[in-house]
């Protein structure tokens, strides 16, 4: 039964995000080099804030209430019963290295969902309550159950130093508070991903170890005349979400371009992405060789490429293969409705992360967030801890109205707006700063993680937490050098000379060298230009 609760009167507000367009991915621990489970997430919107949300763990009175905060809103919904002790949080990961990751699918219209717990509630809610995933998927599906469920179709994520799940949960409607869902454990050798489309389709009959469901699953779609054939071919997804070309082309695509990369024999999947017909792309599959933290990063940058979705290669891309697309998706051209595609890396992230979970490192380290803000193609991953302690300055709070030099989010923000007007002759500038700052910490992490031993409890927290401050700090400052130079460099579609040590040229009297004209990079642009003006742009001989 939905439990009454209460509307209390302030209440401090952490952080919200209009979060319905994400990505997360994921690799069981017998698919990554290092043994450990990975999975990572974009929180993608227009008008979110990329910064490292945290928690501090806390001891309650008996009696004491938590405010139930909805993540897109901020609007108070309600209170629940706090429990004894909660966990510390920071990110979307907390103190026993067990994370957590969404995507929103909607679904059917009519489900929304009519409780208290929304689902990025559900999401923190949950990580201060439990050590492991399959105490996460107990927590928030008994959540739901006790108090309802607020929000529309959703896909999580779940994951510990041992094992990941995909979990989706839809409500029930304005008439019933509670929620159907289906949870099912990724095999250690696989790897998987969920992109804003449902992606559970038949699961087993009988709960088991790794396969767990609401009761009424399968019920409830045939009371509400979603599904009418036999127990066994029920697809979770298709009774419960809403199939059109942007569900695939949009959503799903972003899942098969992480399997193409690392899994074989992926083309067999096109037909069901370009037209939901043919085979079904699987829930999980094998890849071809061991994933690592870099492979998931590079994945989180992934723009199609080398793929029949390539970004960079239709005249959208313009004079310089930018792989961005304005908003919105569709146009019409002579009647006709058009997408453009929707990648995995896109301009509106607030923040994202990798999320590396490993069982064989001391408690301080077995969790750790590569965490970036603003787009993932151009952002520097920063390594955060689960046992940090703060959250450093230069990932603290803001908002995208306010322009902040200190903040991670806004120097990021200066320099990727930067190359997106001219994004072929200015990637190779930012991959280089974004590399070494990457390859630096990466290093340092592993070097600390190495020496972990031989180190006090006390000396590695304040390592842990000085690795956080230094590595925000210096990704801060060294991009907002990055964003002076690619606006000197480039400045009126110009570029500048450069000596070898990336100095810019002067002339022996002391005046900057004459720039050389970078002009535009695809000549498709200018047949266009020819195609739109015709003869009026023409040079012709001129009478005598």
């Amino acid at each position: 039964m939905l439990k009454r609760f209460s509307i209390a009167t302030s209440v401090m507000v952490s952080a919200a995000v209009s979060a319905l367009a994400c990505t997360s991915l994921i690799a069981g621990k017998g698919a990554t080099a290092d043994g450990s489970v990975m999975i990572t997430y974009a929180a993608d919107s227009h008008n979110l804030y990329g910064e490292l949300y945290s928690q501090p763990a806390t001891d309650n009175k008996p009696g004491t209430m938590r405010p139930v905060i909805e993540w897109d809103t901020h609007k108070l919904l309600g209170e629940i019963p706090e429990v004894d002790h909660t966990y510390a949080t920071v990110g979307n990961m907390n103190e026993h290295g067990l994370a957590i990751a969404e995507s929103t699918w909607g679904g059917k219209e009519e489900l929304q969902g009519s409780g208290l717990i929304d689902y990025g509630s559900l999401i923190y809610i949950t990580l201060q309550r439990a050590r492991t995933a399959r105490e996460a998927v107990k927590v928030m599906t008994d959540l739901v159950k006790e108090y309802g469920y607020a929000s529309s179709g959703e896909s999580f994520s779940i994951a510990d130093p041992d094992e990941v799940w995909i979990m989706e949960l839809i409500g029930k409607g304005k008439d019933d508070p509670g929620a159907v869902w289906v949870a099912m454990r990724v095999p250690d050798d696989c790897i998987a991903g969920h992109a804003n489309h449902s992606r559970i389709h038949q699961f087993p009959m009988k709960q088991s170890e790794d396969c767990l469901f609401s009761p009424d699953v399968r019920k409830f779609a045939r009371s509400k005349g979603y599904f009418d054939g036999k127990d066994k071919d029920f697809s979770f997804s298709r009774a419960y979400a809403e199939y059109d070309f942007g569900a695939l082309r949009g959503c799903d695509a972003r899942v098969w371009s992480f399997y193409n990369a690392h899994a074989d024999n992926m083309d067999q999947y096109l037909k069901w992405i370009n037209e939901a017909d043919g085979e079904v792309m699987p829930l999980w599959v094998k890849p071809n060789h061991k994933l690592t933290a870099d492979d998931m990063k590079s994945m989180m940058r992934d723009h199609f490429e080398g793929t029949p979705f390539d970004m960079t290669q239709d005249v959208g891309a313009g004079p310089y293969a930018v792989p961005y697309r304005w908003r919105p998706m569709t146009f019409k051209v002579d009647g006709k409705e058009y997408t453009h595609e929707r990648a995995i890396a896109t301009q509106q992230t607030g923040f994202s992360f990798v999320a590396r979970l490993r069982s064989d490192l001391p408690d301080q380290l077995k969790g750790l967030l590569w965490f970036g803000t603003d787009d993932a193609n151009t952002c520097v991953y920063m390594p955060i801890y689960c046992s940090v302690s703060s959250v450093p300055e230069q990932l603290g709070h803001g908002d995208v109205n306010t322009l902040d030099w200190n903040s991670n989010f806004w120097v990021n923000n200066y320099v990727a707006n930067q190359a997106y007007n001219r994004y072929s002759q200015m990637i190779p500038d930012i991959r280089k700063v974004q590399s070494g700052l990457e390859n630096g910490m990466k290093t340092a992490a592993e070097n600390l993680e190495k020496n972990a031993a031989n180190m006090s409890a006390e000396a590695l927290k304040s390592s842990v937490q000085a690795l956080a401050d230094n590595s925000s700090r210096e990704a801060t400052s060294q991009y907002k050098q990055l964003g002076d130079y690619l606006f000197v460099k480039f400045m009126d579609g110009n570029i500048k000379k450069q000596n070898e040590d990336g100095s810019f040229k002067v002339t022996e009297d002391g005046i900057p060298e004459y720039p050389n004209f970078g002009g535009y990079d695809d000549p498709r642009y200018f047949e266009n230009i020819v195609r739109d003006a015709g003869d009026r742009l023409m040079v012709k001989p001129l009478k005598k």
